[in-house]
């Protein structure tokens, strides 16, 4: 495997919508051997910048290449079978009564709601994901019966099973109890020391997220790249103060992350 190879590679992206600017020449490169993680506030263009990277928004100017391809030369809809995403937008898609086995299956075409049971190589694969992902018990239960934390596996094991070479998690965390979310952290880590691991990007608002493995951060704020780099490297005090617009402190235990707003002093008249 190439670790040298780019996955992504966007330059200059601007993506505007009448009057106001979304994103603002935004320059960004993904290689094989990295797993990013991108963080700003709400309204900063988290959402926007997947919703470019996966075809959803048509940029303005600049250039989008992902796995060889460029945006606007080939056919997106084609490429999105090479990229795993996992989203709350997916959730609200998936049939109540679906089996996590028939959901798993359904990564191989793209499809929601599967409209066929899977065939036995389609099953038989299905099943193997499930055991990787730590649910094969899971494989007939509906869908309506999961929790937050086992929906967000069985949907990471949809993606995988179209065997992307890069995988989105967009705020995966979100909706888990605190026991829940370290429980799937610690999946995440694991994973991305499975042998065929995709190359990861993890979109959150929380540091206490980061997981030991990721090498490099992205931070947004209004649309425009504010620091990139390594993780070591980008994630201090004063990046983090540029990016959420306030006062911030960030300490590093054990290889997690923890951050603490600096309280406001209140002007007495």
């Amino acid at each position: 495997m190439n670790n040298d190879k780019t996955i992504l590679d966007v330059r200059q992206l601007r993506v505007q919508r009448g009057g106001r600017v979304i994103l603002d020449s935004l320059n960004w490169q993904v290689v094989r051997s990295q797993h990013w993680v991108i963080l700003g506030a709400n309204g900063s263009g988290k959402t926007s910048l997947l919703a470019a990277l996966t075809g959803y928004l048509a940029p303005t100017a600049g250039e989008i290449k992902l796995l060889d391809q460029t945006f606007g030369e080939s056919d997106w809809r084609e490429l999105r079978r090479r990229i795993g995403i996992v989203s709350s937008t997916v959730h609200a898609l998936i049939a109540y009564d679906e089996p996590a086995l028939e959901t798993v299956a359904s990564g191989k075409s793209g499809m929601i709601d599967l409209w066929h049971r899977p065939n036995k190589k389609e099953a038989k694969q299905a099943m193997s994901i499930l055991r990787n992902i730590e649910c094969g018990s899971l494989a007939n239960r509906p869908w309506c019966h999961l929790s937050q934390g086992e929906r967000q596996r069985v949907l990471i094991g949809r993606a995988l099973m179209a065997a992307p070479e890069l995988l989105i998690l967009d705020e995966p965390c979100a909706g888990l109890d605190p026991v829940a979310r370290e429980h799937f952290l610690q999946f995440i880590q694991r994973l991305s020391q499975s042998r065929r691991a995709p190359t990861l990007v993890l979109v959150t608002h929380h540091v206490e997220e980061i997981m030991p493995f990721f090498t490099h951060a992205l931070l947004l704020r209004d649309g425009q790249c504010f620091h990139q780099g390594r993780v070591k490297e980008v994630l201090n005090n004063h990046a983090l103060s540029e990016t959420f617009g306030c006062a911030i402190k960030i300490e590093k235990r054990r290889g997690r992350y923890a951050l603490r707003v600096q309280p406001k002093r209140l002007k007495v008249m």
